[in-house]
């Protein structure tokens, strides 16, 4: 009997490691209140959009797919919330993923998206963000801390209302 206990604490110890070892190991992902994971993915007009170039701006990262009628639904909202809130320290960038870049240039033009587009092709920054399902869209503070994610459609009034308290008071000099 006393085998038999020793050898259940010795299982039930290795378990412990393993999950402290496999938690260490897991990629961090983005959540309220948390860093945002980095991203620094290709614009459809051939420059690299990097969001801790982006630091003291808030921003909107709004994850959709050409395919996706949700996606394609709020890509209007998304443009008048820019549109609105860029004057004042506000960006957007769309990260296509799971779409052919063709069918993104041609979603950009159809929809006269006005801000920058980039194209996650492999995935990393969707699996990152823990992206698993479209549209996500997180609002990202300007010292870079995720502080709102929109699960589903969003409008250009939500984002805004949840932008307001986070705008800077002057936006940085040279930021785009």
């Amino acid at each position: 009997m006393n085998a038999w206990v020793k050898l259940a604490a010795l299982a039930f110890a290795a378990f412990v490691v393993a999950q402290v070892l496999m938690r260490e190991q897991a990629p961090e992902v983005a959540a309220e209140g948390r860093p945002a994971p980095a991203i620094a993915l290709p614009a459809l007009d051939g420059r690299t959009v990097d969001l801790a170039a982006l630091r003291g701006r808030v921003v909107v990262l709004n994850f959709w797919a050409t395919w996706c009628p949700p996606c394609r639904d709020e890509l209007p909202e998304l443009g008048a919330a820019w549109r609105e809130g860029s004057p004042r320290c506000l960006e957007v960038v769309g990260v296509t993923g799971e779409s052919a870049r063709d069918d993104v240039q041609a979603a950009v033009q159809r929809f006269a998206i006005p801000y920058p587009v980039v194209v996650d092709a492999d995935g990393e920054v969707g699996r990152r963000y823990g992206l698993t399902a479209y549209p996500r869209t997180y609002l990202v503070d300007a010292g870079g801390v995720v502080r709102k994610v929109f699960t589903g459609t969003v409008t250009r009034r939500a984002l805004l209302e949840a932008a307001a308290p986070l705008l800077p008071a002057t936006c940085p000099r040279g930021a785009p």
